[in-house]
């Protein structure tokens, strides 16, 4: 097959075998810009035969890649993170020209990306099985810990490299080849991660890409039984979906899925500096991450000073195209998410809320899914921005008297991915953190995601950890082994 895409993914398509490649039939699909919604690349629909090709390229690399030494793999890995680090101003500008996403955010993205390869160059040396000492003399038993097998790896849009590199880092630490598929609307963050990963001296078949229709590539992949591992960073309907198709399969899963974020500032909290670092936080990345504070809870005796701070730092902040350094947020990824962020303000102002900023797309933009930053007052328990997922730069704010009372109305979504809390006192802080209902919670602080910190959530939020210590263990499997000395 000769490689002939066009635009951003020009050096790049299905990577199988080693190669980049087209889809066999030559099928694209194309990607746009959601800046000016102008065709920026056409990326390879993978059909069939290539999702084969690539189960059947895994599976090689993972019959070699198990045996090598954690030492040899921990040298990639880390040579992986050093390079990342090396070409952060190039694939920096790639992410923004795909999601929008400010410079200085995608730059920070890709050092985070780079992180977590060498936290896992570290922890695949590290590995440790454990040794039982048995009730007879000339009975010997230990566990060993393995690698799972071949993982699918399913990723989301809203961070292209930081959520790859999560799963990628992990699996082949922990001796697992890998599937990528990385999500249609920007995709070649995922790429860009795998020819560094192969310029880096993994060697082939280990990983493999594929691009094309979700669906026909979950469906396909996650029904072989080349695949024994399935990972998904996504919507918790598409989780159902993956879990629906691994369930018949009695596929080893992790999923990290939807958020929505209680934030609960208490009385005694500072409230100009929590104000300022939820705003700065709620607006980060254009209000698109699982994990974002997105629904804020403030006592009633500093409410109108919170609701004065975070409005006017939403007022001030620079809406525009990622790759103007002066710009503090660019567009929604695209018209699904631009709608539905747009109904919920719609719902929650029919419902009583007040309009403190933002509401409709800012002056002078008659291209791309821009929106304002937009902070709401007053909001109701019963609007829809409370209850569904926003995933959009909209701050629903409400207050509260009673710490039994928020701690109720922040439990009350599906969703427990993350929570934060602002006090002062440690027994609030204690008792708060153990009755909210998030796989993360942070306390006097909203920064919760790095390599060496486990990421997930309860609930409808998904199950496993990615990151830290707990982050290889979802591609681990443990093996008894009993043995009687004769």
């Amino acid at each position: 097959m000769e490689k002939s895409n066009f635009g951003l993914y020009q050096n790049y398509g299905c990577f199988i075998n080693g190669k980049w490649v087209t889809s066999s039939d030559q099928k694209v699909k194309e990607v746009s810009s959601p800046t000016t919604g102008e065709l920026i690349g056409l990326i390879p629909v993978a059909t069939e035969s290539d999702l084969q090709a690539a189960l059947e390229s895994a599976q090689k690399g993972f019959n070699a890649w198990r045996g090598v030494s954690p030492w040899e793999r921990s040298r990639i890995l880390r040579k992986t993170a050093d390079l990342l680090r090396e070409r952060n101003s190039e694939y920096a500008t790639l992410m923004s020209t795909e999601t929008g996403k400010p410079i200085a955010q995608a730059e920070g993205e890709w050092r985070d990306a780079a992180d977590q390869f060498e936290w896992y160059a570290e922890e695949t040396k590290r590995i440790y099985g454990q040794s039982i000492e048995a009730r007879l003399p000339e009975i010997r038993m230990g566990v060993r810990l393995e690698p799972v097998g071949v993982v699918a790896a399913f990723s989301a849009w809203n961070f292209p490299a930081l959520l790859p590199a999560r799963k990628l880092a992990a699996a082949l630490a922990a001796g697992c080849s890998v599937i990528l598929k990385p999500a249609g609307e920007a995709p070649g963050s995922g790429m860009a991660i795998i020819q560094t990963l192969m310029d880096a001296g993994l060697p082939i078949n280990v990983v493999n890409l594929v691009t094309g229709e979700s669906k026909k590539i979950s469906g396909y992949l996650i029904a072989s039984p080349i695949v024994k591992k399935v990972t998904l960073t996504g919507s918790t309907a598409v989780g159902r979906e993956i879990l629906q198709l691994a369930a018949n399969g009695i596929k080893k899963v992790s999923m990290e899925l939807g958020g929505h974020a209680p934030v609960i500032i208490f009385e005694d909290a500072d409230i100009a500096e929590a104000a300022e670092m939820c705003a700065r936080f709620k607006f980060r990345n254009c209000g698109q991450v699982c994990a974002s504070p997105s629904r804020f809870y403030v006592h009633v005796s500093h409410y109108q000073k919170f609701c004065d701070i975070f409005s006017a730092y939403a007022k001030e902040l620079v809406v525009g195209n990622g790759l103007n350094p002066e710009v503090g947020m660019g567009p929604m990824i695209n018209a699904r998410g631009l709608s539905h962020v747009q109904d919920l303000i719609t719902d929650a102002l029919d419902k009583g809320a007040k309009l403190l900023a933002g509401g409709s797309a800012p002056t002078g933009f008659s291209k791309g899914n821009f929106i304002s930053p937009t902070v709401l007052s007053d909001v109701p328990d019963t609007a829809r921005v409370m209850i569904d997922e926003p995933f959009g730069p909209i701050a629903p704010i409400a207050s509260f008297t009673d710490f039994n009372e928020v701690i109720e109305r922040a439990n009350s979504t599906p969703y427990g991915l993350a929570a934060y809390l602002f006090t002062r006192s440690l027994k609030t802080a204690a008792l708060a953190s153990e009755q909210i209902e998030a796989g993360m919670v942070g306390i006097n602080e909203l920064a919760i995601a790095s390599a060496e910190m486990p990421f997930g959530g309860v609930k409808h939020s998904g199950m496993g950890r990615e990151g830290g210590a707990f982050g290889i263990r979802d591609y681990l499997e443990p093996k008894f082994i009993k043995t009687r000395l004769v």
